[in-house]
């Protein structure tokens, strides 16, 4: 998959755009970067300067006084229109398309340290080039709003540089070539045979090296450093900060959510409401109109429910429409194999409720196939021991319910033939 990645820093300068392709080694896609199946390959680069006007709007949007919330609220779509026009630029140019865009924004401001407003310690960051308009632009995804609560979460500002510009970062080359010099040449020559052994010595070198007095100041770098970066440290967040993804869930008649092929359980009250779900490694949480109803550990494996019991009703009328009755009617309805399988999937789970989805699944697959199909394939499927929606709709979807049903069932004996092996050919 081919990302367009977007920035523009606080010089308000112009606009970067870099086409990334994502690899990923597997069957699955991984959950974050940090798998090893993921990979980055750098594809291309473009940047755009801003039209004199629109740098000097950028520049007064940081200015309270020369600011208003009319021209705010324009540049927000202006800078965005600006976004689109540079990635489908940098696509034609280099004829790649992208798959997603990434984008955090134009900072207007920045405050990482807490402050007072309103009799609340708050730290605040703000970003403008809006992300709907910059999607319907351009027919792409976007995805924005994490580096911003990065910077929130460590209350930090980040400074973008070009690709390929390394004097736009002069320190940080300089730093890399020090490094190269005082401790990777000076262990070039010897041999380790533990880690431990290896970063013990380079910890020797890092602390020689940070008291060596450097030639044009006349000061070490651990001198610097207690005089001038100590006293402005600030003490880490109590938090880490964790990636977050959102994502638009409806609840299903069962009260539960799916991410990611787990249920997730809300309030039985807010079946069929539309929720967003915040998604990190590992919580699951639930919003309705900003307000969180529910939060889960994430679960593992598919197919599997995560049920908080305060979620569920008193009653075994869980739902205005549906019941574990008019359930067993409808699959009656239908024919007596499918009444038996819709029993047995609903007894097999731990709350009755939890089989609704797969029970109205497959009364669904009536619409499409017709009642005679369905019924054939609900006796095919208790014949093989097909317990879930899919089995029934893969069965349907084969047409092996028009296949004549197998001569013997489970538990029958086979019939005895030369070619078939007995109990004692493995013994």
């Amino acid at each position: 998959m081919i990302v367009a990645g977007i920035m523009s820093g606080t010089s308000a300068d112009g606009i970067n755009v870099a086409l990334i392709e994502l690899v990923w080694r597997g069957r699955s896609r991984p959950r974050s970067s940090e798998s090893t199946n993921l990979s980055f390959k750098f594809l291309a680069h473009a940047e755009y300067p801003y039209p004199k006007n629109v740098r000097q709007a950028v520049l007064q949007a940081m200015n309270a006084k020369q600011a208003s919330v009319a021209n705010l609220a324009r540049l927000n779509f202006l800078l965005a229109e600006l976004y689109s026009e540079a990635v489908r630029a940098t696509q034609d140019r280099f004829r790649l398309k992208a798959a997603l865009i990434g984008c955090h924004g134009q900072t207007l401001y920045h405050q990482g340290e807490p402050a007072k407003f309103l009799g609340r310690q708050l730290t605040a960051t703000w970003q403008t080039g809006e992300g709907a308009v910059l999607a319907a632009r351009v027919g792409i995804p976007v995805v924005s709003g994490n580096v911003s609560l990065y910077n929130e979460t460590s209350g930090t500002a980040i400074l973008p540089t070009r690709t390929r510009k390394p004097r736009d970062k002069a320190k940080v080359e300089v730093a890399v070539l020090v490094v190269e010099r005082w401790i990777l040449a000076r262990l070039r020559n010897r041999r380790f045979f533990s880690l431990s052994e290896l970063n013990q010595a380079i910890g020797e070198l890092v602390t020689d090296l940070n008291a060596r007095p450097m030639r044009r100041l006349g000061v070490s770098r651990r001198d610097l450093f207690l005089d001038l970066d100590c006293p402005a440290l600030k003490a880490l967040p109590a938090e880490p900060y964790e990636y977050a993804e959102w994502r638009v869930r409806r609840v299903a008649p069962d009260y539960h959510v799916d991410i990611d092929g787990h249920y997730y359980s809300v309030p039985y009250r807010l079946i069929r409401e539309q929720l967003d779900a915040r998604i990190t490694a590992h919580t699951i949480e639930l919003f309705r109109k900003g307000e969180r109803v529910a939060v889960h550990l994430r679960g593992a494996g598919r197919g599997r429910h995560t049920t908080i019991a305060e979620h569920m009703p008193s009653s075994h009328r869980r739902y205005a429409e549906w019941t574990i009755e008019r359930i067993g009617r409808e699959a009656a309805a239908v024919g007596p194999s499918t009444a038996q399988l819709a029993a047995l999937i609903l007894e097999s789970r731990p709350h009755p409720e939890q089989g609704y989805r797969a029970c109205l699944g497959i009364l669904r697959l009536a619409r499409q196939y017709g009642a005679d199909r369905l019924e054939a394939a609900c006796d095919r499927g208790l014949d093989i021991g097909a317990r879930s929606y899919g089995s029934i709709q893969s069965i349907l979807k084969h047409g092996l319910d028009k296949r004549p049903a197998r001569a013997a069932r489970q538990g029958e004996l086979l019939p005895d033939h030369p070619n078939i092996r007995g109990s004692r050919y493995y013994h």
